[in-house]
């Protein structure tokens, strides 16, 4: 059976050049994918030790179609395509008729499924449904990190009303793109971060007010919050964020912790406020995520790295220490 490249976590930490294979024909509606780029998501540092999954590393794909399956139809070889976090489900149950597949009792997701594929690959092969047409107005190297960072930020605000108050908590591999999408839903964006440090560069990608936290115990903002997207592993000081939440309004929780979310639980009654979990996007909203960022030039601000053992290890230390510029995205050479 043919074999191609792909790179696993070990327990050193360090990621590791091994290969895997398929069959030498594809079957149902399976595709093979040449790999280009892909972009390093802070979930990857959870399984880069393998001490509890031997699998490949990297969700956020992006290449070229090189075969398909005979039950493929609707893409062709040599199509730009991408895949993010969610790879597979039934296609039969409740979540998935209601378009909400990444809930699938039988969902495949990164980290529970699918062990022998990843996107820190030459190659890997996934079904067509679950592969997105990369637009024309994105390179692979702007949309791989939009395949879950862009899905996950989208997500939380595909549904916004037009001058809704947005808040974003912190500006990193996450926030900036969800300062962007917030921008260019036409809502009013408010940068809350830890310090002033970003703050001329919040307003470049469409933030309306900023807000430096330390030291504040109560923020000023123009006008409440109706959605607050926390995009921060740690959590913020509630006592001083619940002051600025809008009656109704929705706090989302975006990135991976493993901590206990604590939160004061008068404001959340007398409030009306809600906590929304929010598990990257669905397909549709991937894809209407894709299509939008293409027309509206939304776009991560990536550090580029070489697929290699030494590039991969070299992005997941600088993104461990937190001094990853944004995000960072590897490059098939």
């Amino acid at each position: 059976m043919p074999s191609f490249t792909v790179f696993k976590g070990q327990d050193n930490g360090q990621p590791k050049k091994t290969t895997t294979s398929h069959p030498d024909q594809l079957v149902g509606d399976k595709v093979l994918v040449k790999v280009t780029a892909s972009g390093l998501c802070g979930t990857d540092l959870h399984y880069k030790t393998q001490r509890t999954k031997d699998m490949v590393l990297g969700h956020e794909g992006c290449g070229v179609v090189e075969d398909l399956g005979p039950d493929c139809k609707h893409l062709k070889k040599g199509d730009r395509v991408g895949w993010g976090f969610s790879t597979d489900s039934c296609g039969c149950c409740d979540e998935c008729l209601d378009s909400a597949e990444q809930f699938c009792p039988q969902r495949g997701i990164y980290g529970q499924a699918s062990f022998d594929q990843g996107s820190f690959a030459s190659h890997a092969v996934w079904r067509e449904s679950f592969l997105h047409k990369t637009p024309d107005g994105l390179t692979d190297v702007e949309a791989a990190p939009l395949q879950c960072g862009g899905a996950t930020t989208f997500a939380a605000l595909h549904d916004v009303l037009p001058g809704e108050m947005v808040g974003i908590i912190g500006m990193g591999g996450l926030g900036h793109l969800a300062i962007q999408f917030a921008n260019k839903l036409g809502c009013r964006v408010v940068v809350l971060s830890g310090s002033d440090r970003k703050k001329e560069e919040a307003f470049k990608l469409g933030a309306s007010e900023f807000v430096a936290m330390k030291n504040v115990k109560t923020p000023t903002v123009s006008k409440p919050l109706k959605r607050l997207l926390v995009t921060t592993s740690a959590q913020p000081d509630w006592e001083a964020i619940f002051p600025v939440m809008a009656p109704r309004s929705t706090i989302y929780p975006l990135s991976v912790s493993e901590s206990q979310l604590e939160v004061p639980y008068l404001p959340l009654i007398f409030q009306g406020i809600g906590v929304q979990g929010s598990l990257v996007a669905s397909r549709i909203q991937h894809r209407r995520m894709l299509e939008f960022a293409a027309l509206h030039g939304v776009k991560p601000i990536v550090e580029r790295f070489p697929m290699t053992e030494e590039g991969i290890g070299q992005a997941m230390q600088k993104l461990e220490e937190g001094k990853m510029y944004y995000r960072a995205v590897l490059i098939v050479e």
